[in-house]
């Protein structure tokens, strides 16, 4: 049995009404808490929260990446609402990824991805 299980990313949130908005609105995640500006998302087996800053550059440095299944799927879901990064369109990587990325309303930058082998 592993003894790591699971992460939950940490990212910045400049606008806390905008960012639920965003995650609930757009990306079809469950708003849990909110508590002084942090914020608990979580949608299937995925966690995301969010600490407040008032400094807008700071999420343009941070980001995740998310394991996922039919990533092709769920590009069909996000690509019509404009949240696909402009240089994030599904691709297949050169290690092993079908992938695509997101920006999120506070500019955290979000990839989606599943291994090819698991193409079908």
């Amino acid at each position: 049995m592993p003894m790591l299980v699971s992460a939950v990313p940490i990212l910045a949130s400049v606008n806390t009404a905008e960012t639920i908005a965003f995650y609930t609105g757009k990306l079809d995640f469950t708003f849990h808490s909110e508590w002084d500006g942090y914020l608990i998302f979580s949608k299937d087996d995925i966690s995301l929260h969010f600490w407040p800053t008032t400094d807008p550059e700071i999420p343009k440095h941070t980001g995740c990446y998310i394991n996922v299944n039919k990533v092709e799927q769920l590009y069909q879901q996000y690509e019509p609402l404009g949240v696909v990064h402009p240089n994030g369109k599904l691709a297949e990587m050169a290690w092993g990824m079908h992938q695509f990325s997101i920006l999120d309303n506070n500019g955290n930058i979000i990839h989606f991805g599943e291994p090819m082998e698991n193409k079908v």
